[in-house]
């Protein structure tokens, strides 16, 4: 394998990713076995990979290809890593199909969501115990019917991390979504009836807030039989009109890296 720029590049075509008796790098991700750690921090957008790593003792940056960025390494002794993910499910499910082929078990949602109801306020983490199926890529994994759900263990890691920071939080379900402006702008699509119409039944349902990750998370995580858990932080009431400032953001966002963090102390390492 040759060297570019600091980032291992995989020989040969696609399928060589996949081919157990080779010790080749990920296609999409380019990392291989040794690169990562078990525990791995899953942002969207790959600006947030170095914030995120800020929080570490210590890290390096392993690879960076496409929407696809990763740094590892400690945290109080733990190792851990963080590898962004893109927008939307078609590319997180292929983070986490690669991420778990060279050795990541734990994976963590860490985001933005919009409020869906008057209790979930801007600024407040939510932590997904579920997620409503409304994306595209789940149901190419599981039927329909199957739930997407996040770990037990890892749920309750995140949710004693928020109490030992003093985090204003709630436990509950989300809404993952493939439509930004589907839900911004319902009013400008073709089925704006059927929009509105499941948005509000959401809403009644006790849907805490809506984002574009989770459910695919949950139901790859359940089949490839690692542990999912998402922390989201409630940046903007499309309702009220209400969003965060950058700053704002900045120390919110900040926060839920801590708490991730200081819950990965709670997840054996697994080698």
């Amino acid at each position: 394998m040759s060297k570019k720029d600091g980032v291992e590049e995989a020989i040969g075509g696609l399928l060589d990713a996949y081919d157990d008796d080779k010790e080749a790098v990920q296609y999409h991700v380019q990392l291989k076995k040794g690169d990562i750690s078990d525990f791995v921090i899953l942002p969207g957008d790959p600006g947030r990979v170095e914030f995120i790593a800020e929080h570490f003792d210590k890290a390096e940056l392993v690879a960076e290809n496409r929407e696809y960025k990763t740094m590892t390494g400690e945290y109080k002794g733990r190792p851990v890593t963080v590898t962004s993910t893109g927008i939307g499910c078609p590319s997180t499910a292929i983070a986490i199909e690669e991420l778990a082929n060279v050795g990541a078990s734990t994976f963590v949602r860490m985001g933005t969501s919009g409020a869906m109801q008057e209790y979930t306020r801007v600024g407040e983490k939510v932590i997904a115990t579920g997620a409503v199926r409304y994306e595209g890529t789940s149901i190419q994994y599981m039927p329909i019917e199957f739930p997407a759900v996040a770990s037990h263990d890892m749920v309750l890691a995140l949710k004693d991390s928020a109490i030992k920071h003093n985090l204003d939080h709630h436990l509950g379900i989300v809404q993952s979504k493939d439509s930004f402006y589907g839900q911004h702008n319902p009013e400008k699509m073709p089925i704006a009836d059927e929009l509105r119409q499941k948005w509000e039944a959401w809403v009644k349902g006790g849907v805490l807030c809506s984002e574009m990750e989770a459910a695919t998370i949950f139901v790859v995580g359940s089949y490839r039989k690692v542990r999912t858990g998402a922390v989201l932080l409630v940046a903007g009431d499309q309702a009220r009109g209400e969003s965060l400032t950058k700053e704002e953001y900045k120390a919110h966002m900040s926060d839920s890296v801590k708490m991730i963090l200081d819950s990965s102390l709670d997840i054996e390492v697994e080698v």
